[in-house]
């Protein structure tokens, strides 16, 4: 019988080291040298068919059908916000040509997600569920509200639900409300980030759900940064901003460059947009808004009668100037990204990416590995 042609990788899980988290191909006549290309397998990468741990996570007013169809054929899970397609029609189109695409590609490993905002004051949430039904989306990611009736509906038809979560009592109203796995949004990534360190609240979500896929979020556009969550206990490395960087993003050449240009300590979190704080490059037009809600708007935001109208409000404004922003020549330049810019120095394509990342991942393991003496 000839040998396994796979090493079993160590993962921390609280008190011992697990041998069977990953799965990498290796080349067996030079023993410790990667072949070109590898298979990372875990829980996760089984569950969807996907050859690599990796999510292109869904970028609002960024991603968009050629973003996720590289992501697809790449191997990994492509994401989209369904706000990015809200005239009539429009989603409806997408999911059908992506769905196509599956079928195309049967048996081949990569898919696709739709994110959903569930929370009450997006207007276009029942429609975009439905339309999500009807074409029987294979995985939602929800944010920002209660998840129950979208994993209710998406589980109708063997679809998979992971939800946003930044906190531990967050993540236990998902787990009862049925969740399939969660996406940890830590400290420093793009848009509405966590208020706590990817790693610390991985580990604390893996201790509590031990046998729930966790997606590691926040600060990861670098193979170093994927090794050390699925280290944590993760089951994927959840990238946004690194990919805002790509070919295929229809965003201006100016958002692309700011990602490329500027650094960690250039975002900042606002409370403008949206009424939560969510990271932005810190622009000039994005020193001119500011961060903080004025004390009337707080009040509004607070009362019971006028915060659902007056978040839809304040989420309207927000979309107009994010909108807008996106666009060639835009000179109210509000950008969001995470604390990744730091890592990012180039623009090129989706595929380049996630070939570039587990190439980066493949060099730390080795680096890694020589220090460890069995």
């Amino acid at each position: 019988m000839p040998a396994n042609p796979c090493k079993n990788i160590f993962s921390w899980d609280i008190n011992n080291w697990k041998v069977s988290f990953l799965c990498i191909e290796r080349n067996a006549r030079k023993t410790g040298v990667f072949k070109q290309h590898m298979i990372i397998q875990n829980d996760f990468t089984k569950l969807l068919n996907l050859r690599y741990p990796i999510v292109m996570a869904p970028l609002f007013l960024v991603s968009n059908e050629a973003m996720v169809i590289e992501a697809i054929e790449a191997g990994i899970l492509g994401c989209f916000p369904s706000l990015n397609y809200r005239s009539p029609g429009e989603l409806d189109d997408v999911l059908k040509r992506l769905n196509k695409l599956l079928e195309e590609r049967a048996g081949k490993q990569g898919t696709y997600g739709m994110n959903l905002i569930v929370q009450r004051a997006n207007p276009w949430f029942e429609k975009h569920l439905e339309i999500c039904i009807s074409n029987k989306v294979p995985v939602v990611i929800t944010s920002l509200g209660s998840p129950k009736s979208t994993i209710d509906a998406v589980h109708t038809y063997g679809g998979k639900v992971f939800c946003d979560v930044t906190n531990l009592e967050h993540a236990r109203k998902c787990q009862e409300a049925g969740c399939d796995g969660f996406v940890a949004v830590g400290q420093g990534a793009g848009g509405h980030a966590g208020p706590y360190p990817l790693i610390i609240l991985t580990e604390a979500l893996k201790q509590e759900f031990p046998g729930t896929p966790v997606l590691a979020a926040g600060g990861i556009a670098h193979g170093r940064a994927m090794l050390s969550v699925l280290a944590s206990g993760a089951s994927a490395a959840y990238c946004g901003t690194r990919f805002i960087a790509s070919t295929e993003a229809s965003v201006s050449q100016e958002y692309k460059d700011a990602v490329v240009n500027y650094r960690m300590d250039d975002i900042v979190l606002t409370e403008r947009i949206s009424g939560t704080p969510c990271s932005v490059i810190n622009t000039e037009f994005a020193k001119k808004i500011g961060t903080k809600q004025n004390w009337f708007e707080r009040i509004l935001s607070k009362n019971p009668r006028t915060k659902k109208y007056f978040k839809m409000l304040i989420q309207r404004r927000g979309f107009n100037w994010l909108e807008g922003a996106v666009k060639p020549g835009s000179y109210e330049s509000l950008w969001c990204a995470g604390q990744s810019v730091e890592m990012i120095h180039d623009i090129k394509p989706v595929k380049e990416i996630v070939n570039q990342m587990v190439s980066e991942f493949e060099k730390a393991f080795a680096e890694l590995e020589k220090t460890i003496i069995r």
